[in-house]
């Protein structure tokens, strides 16, 4: 690893001629900067590009594609750099980056937005929320909306609203021929269908338009925390619970040893414990009666669920997954946290070694559950909760036990597999993309990666091959 290919040498006369007709910086494998360019979120993933492509605007990305085309290097497209597995980066290719490509523009009358490739999440939050409107999109600031976006997108706002992908009205697009397009429930329908949770196949989204919908400022959110030994009685408390709670309130469990933050007391840290953390988005008072039942069960240590703004809370688990760390992930979907699912996460919870792996288990349903499954590429919708299950260290010392830790709850967990969230995967063969889409929507979009890129050129993905 490391090394130039000959095709990559032999190609410096192509090289000088897309430098001549793109705007923006390209950095090549040995210049200066060179090694921080390559270096995304995650920080086990170790790939040298041969050049990477800050574009501008959508003629950066064209002339980009039509370059990879022309040298026949294989491509990857970096927004966020947040990919689990690391494929925002290639060996020896081009990474077409849009990180520069961050404008947003509210439109408070239409309640839309209009937001480029490049921009992150909590930057969205911030232009939306000054008009108290929002984008459900995710739980981490500093993940990119791009491929957030095309994978499905599930946050904070999903039981009410949504996932991101019910919020989009249009993409703007380049294929891997070159061609600008735009898709829309009336332009380019099929391709619209296909972008929303299978859209990094298909091209480079260089925009997205958005439905905005009135949020917060203020919303009722934040932990309570239980004793892991408790975790028994406490998921299966939860369980019945959120049968009842309104489509206001999304739920995200978490089995972690608890963070050194300031909000929680130092007696606390670094104990194993089982987090209940709630976002209400709806009338305040109304939120506290929803949640009081959850807050007066059982033998809680620690109740951080109050009134905050919207955007604060967006960033709760920012220090949790900073960038650098290295990560590894499995996940899988499951009907309901029947009492065989409920042990068999307590019992591995408790074998959780670093203070930074955590298992957390999405509650779905409400909005999400209420868009038929053939409306969208999304597949999931009915299922009960989405696992999480992380194995995060700081550097390599220890990673090798943490992922040993999370392949062995996962396995426990594979008799109640019902499915799994495509961004949640790691690099784990076709037969796991097969089990995000199904095998009859998986047909219909290899038909349409035929169509639209019967090359593969864009690879560097949960890739679907193209129909033959």
């Amino acid at each position: 690893m490391g090394a130039l290919t000959e095709a990559t040498r032999v190609d410096e006369a192509a090289y000088r001629e897309l430098a001549g007709s793109f705007a923006g910086t390209l950095v090549r494998r040995g210049e200066a900067g060179y090694d921080e360019a390559r270096r995304i979120w995650n920080g086990s993933i170790d790939k040298y590009p041969a050049l990477i492509a800050y574009c501008t605007g959508v003629t950066d990305v064209v002339a980009a594609l039509r370059w990879a085309r022309n040298t026949g290097l294989p491509v990857a497209v970096r927004s966020g750099g947040h990919s689990f597995p690391g494929q925002s980066l290639c060996e020896d290719g081009l990474v077409i980056d849009l990180s520069a490509m961050n404008g947003i523009r509210v439109d408070p009358e239409s309640r839309t937005v209009r937001a480029q490739a490049g921009v992150r999440l909590g930057a969205l939050d911030r232009e939306t929320q000054h008009f108290g409107m929002a984008v459900p999109a995710g739980i981490v600031t500093h993940t990119g909306i791009a491929g957030l976006t095309l994978g499905g997108g599930i946050g904070w706002l999903m039981r009410k609203y949504g996932l991101t992908v019910d919020q989009l009205l249009s993409v703007d697009l380049v294929t891997a021929d070159g061609t600008f397009l735009t898709a829309s429930a009336d332009r380019e329908p099929e391709l619209f269908w296909a972008v929303r949770g299978a859209g990094s196949n298909f091209g480079v989204v260089t925009e997205f338009e958005f439905r905005l919908n009135p949020v917060g400022p203020t919303v009722l959110a934040g932990p309570l925390l239980w004793p892991m030994e408790d975790a028994p009685e406490v998921l299966r408390f939860y369980r019945d619970w959120i049968t009842a709670v309104p489509d206001e309130l999304t739920t995200v469990v978490v089995l972690r040893k608890a963070p050194p933050l300031p909000a929680i007391p130092p007696e606390l840290h670094g104990r194993r414990v089982v987090t209940v953390i709630g976002c209400y988005d709806g009338d305040v008072e109304t939120g506290q009666e929803v949640v009081r039942p959850m807050r007066e069960f059982g033998r809680p240590l620690l109740d951080l669920c109050a009134p905050k703004p919207f955007v604060r809370h967006q960033a709760m688990f920012d220090p949790s997954f900073p960038s650098g760390w290295w990560y590894y992930f499995r996940a899988c979907d499951v009907g309901r946290l029947d009492d065989e699912v409920v042990d068999i996460t307590a019992e591995h919870a408790l074998r959780i070694a670093s203070p930074l792996s955590t298992c957390g288990i999405f509650h779905l349903g409400g909005a999400v559950a209420r868009v038929g499954d053939d409306e969208t590429a999304f597949s999931g919708r009915g299922a009960g909760h989405t696992y999480n299950i992380n194995g995060n260290r700081t550097s390599a010392d220890g990673f090798d036990e943490e992922r040993a830790w999370v392949r062995g709850t996962w396995s426990a967990l594979e008799p109640h597999h019902t499915g799994v969230y495509v961004n949640f995967l790691m690099e784990e063969g076709a037969g796991r993309v097969g089990q995000a889409y199904g095998a009859d929507k998986l047909r219909r979009l290899r038909a349409l990666k035929r169509h639209y890129d019967p090359a593969n050129v864009f690879r560097s993905n949960q890739n679907i091959a193209p129909a033959a």
